[in-house]
């Protein structure tokens, strides 16, 4: 987290933009999270840290991490924008529970070269992909967790 902390630091000043307390602990705190989060999300968790920051602040701040290329927007089937970790050379694909919201990275290096054969095959030179799977987890084909509780248990982590 301190290299990506730094890095950050480091695109801040040369955007010539201030280096502020409150980006620091917005960052900080992303830096920390493991799951795609939303801004609503986000801004609750860095309250606990800085009650001073607002909403409006969260919100930028997530719109630099993204332009610096440590943050990635995603939008999932519920149309709300979550933010994820970016780490150098690692892409993912995502599977997500339409029922509780759960969504799982995967790598899986077959369908790479499944997806760069599909682009070739209709003469395209594939630059970047996406892929996200939906269904219903385990959990909730048993009955264990609805959407809200698995929001809960994951804010608990």
């Amino acid at each position: 987290m301190i290299d990506r902390l730094s890095r950050f630091r480091q695109w801040i000043k040369d955007q010539g933009l201030k280096a502020t307390s409150q980006r620091e602990d917005i960052a900080q705190v992303f830096f920390a999270t493991n799951r795609h989060i939303s801004v609503e999300e986000l801004y609750s968790e860095v309250r606990h840290v800085n009650p001073r920051v607002g909403y409006a602040t969260v919100y930028r701040t997530m719109k630099l991490l993204k332009e610096c290329g440590l943050a990635a927007e995603r939008h999932f089937a519920d149309g709300q924008a979550r933010f994820e970790n970016l780490e150098a050379e690692r892409h993912h694909d995502h599977i997500i529970c339409e029922r509780c919201g759960r969504i799982v990275e995967f790598i899986h290096p077959q369908m790479e070269q499944l997806q760069e054969k599909v682009a070739q095959r209709f003469g395209f030179v594939a630059t970047t992909h996406k892929m996200e799977i939906y269904g219903i987890c385990q959990e909730c084909r048993e009955g264990h967790l609805v959407r809200g509780e698995r929001e809960k248990q994951a804010q608990r982590v």
